[in-house]
């Protein structure tokens, strides 16, 4: 029970914007104050919280405020997409100290480009002045399909050979520290409920618009994973039957309609940007910017595209939450700044009018207000498995 108590503590103290006294973790763990005050004490020893000052409530001596530490650990955090590859360094409450980010390296083996980017993780570390020893680890965000029980990357769309590329274990001996992998939409949704950005909702659907797109879960303040840890994949949800074929033989698939690939490419054919030319390519994100400016300079076929964009997303929105009867929708990923004007003036109302639950409750929509936060999210995941109390340690403490 002693690392289950533990977690739950540290916990506590992370989620509490001011602070905790003893007393207060005694009641809300449901501890004996002397057992809470041996975690404490442990903690404080560690470096991992810190004592913030004294707090008078009432008649009696002061409370000692107890906070987490922000230098009491440090993670790395890698978010390898399609389009770019990106590194943070955070402290313990998610503040990134130092980063960097890179076109993705497809033209190498992906076993070298991966060893490369450990590479990099040392190199950050090195630059950012913090004690390598206080690093806890590496949290990677790919895209998915994973095999999370051995860290693999199998077959992701739009990364060509990288098919079952073993990223944990490359990682960890290239960096020499413990890694730790997931989803890239997970670790988006993570970022969002370790830095707080959450808010009060326990509930919630992340959508991450980035070279693919899928969704982030949490239900009843739990990151909800999926039995293989792919959970979230929506790109074949039919959003229009008429819409243009995707890759799985169907029609109107998000994927296919909603892809800033696909968005870029159909502004091509109807000139609101010009041709491709391959003597000198322009990256997606500058073309999907692009296109949005066009839109909000009053070109009506920008606007268009833009437009069927939100609505169809508005229904796969619908679907999810109607399903799921969460209380948030938060839209990130790397090209969701160039449609979020779009998509925050249309998609709401319309899952409004479709929604099941609006009469009982509001759905609060909003995009995300981190930066990085796949990357972010990443480190997050280190701090995740390291704070947050699992029940399955309950069956390891017992069987110990």
């Amino acid at each position: 029970m002693g690392d289950f108590n533990q977690a739950v503590i540290l916990d506590s103290i992370r989620r509490s914007v001011e602070g905790l006294s003893r007393v207060e973790l005694a009641g809300s763990a449901g501890l004996a104050a002397q057992t809470v005050s041996n975690i404490c004490r442990r903690l404080l020893d560690a470096g991992l919280i810190m004592e913030a000052g004294k707090e008078a409530s009432g008649p009696g001596k002061p409370r000692t405020i107890l906070r987490l530490n922000p230098k009491g650990m440090y993670a790395v955090g890698v978010h390898i997409d399609p389009a770019v590859t990106s590194i943070s360094l955070v402290d313990a409450i998610g503040t990134v100290l130092e980063s960097l980010e890179r076109p993705t390296d497809l033209a190498s083996t992906p076993e070298d480009s991966v060893a490369a980017m450990g590479r990099e993780i040392r190199a950050v570390i090195d630059r950012s002045g913090v004690d390598r020893l206080r690093v806890a680890g590496v949290g990677v965000a790919t895209p998915g399909p994973i095999d999370a029980a051995t860290g693999t990357v199998v077959d992701p769309p739009h990364m060509p050979g990288w098919r079952r590329v073993p990223v944990r274990s490359i990682l960890q001996e290239a960096t020499g520290l413990p890694v730790v992998m997931d989803k890239d939409v997970t670790a988006a949704v993570v970022a969002e409920q370790w830095t707080g950005a959450t808010g009060n909702a326990t509930s919630l659907v992340y959508i991450y618009i980035g070279t693919g797109i899928g969704a982030g879960l949490i239900l009843g303040d739990e990151v909800v994973r999926g039995s293989s840890g792919n959970a979230g994949e929506i790109g074949h949800i039919i959003t229009d039957p008429d819409g243009p074929e995707c890759d799985c033989g169907r029609r109107g698939c998000v994927k296919a309609n909603c892809m800033p690939e696909t968005l870029v490419a159909e502004a091509r054919d109807l000139g609101v940007l010009p041709p491709a030319d391959p003597a000198n390519p322009i990256g997606l994100a500058q073309d999907l910017a692009a296109l949005a400016a066009a839109a909000e300079n009053g070109n009506a076929a920008a606007s268009g595209i833009l437009a069927r964009s939100a609505r169809r997303m508005a229904a796969v929105v619908s679907a999810l939450t109607s399903l799921l009867d969460v209380e948030r929708v938060v839209f990130g990923g790397p090209f969701w700044p160039p449609l979020s004007a779009t998509y925050l003036a249309q998609v709401p109302e319309i899952v409004r009018q479709l929604s099941v639950t609006s009469n009982v409750h509001a759905l609060d929509m909003a995009g995300t207000r981190l930066s990085g936060e796949e990357a972010v999210g990443a480190a997050c995941l280190v701090m995740e498995k390291t704070f947050s109390p699992n029940a399955g340690q309950l069956l390891l403490d017992a069987k110990g």
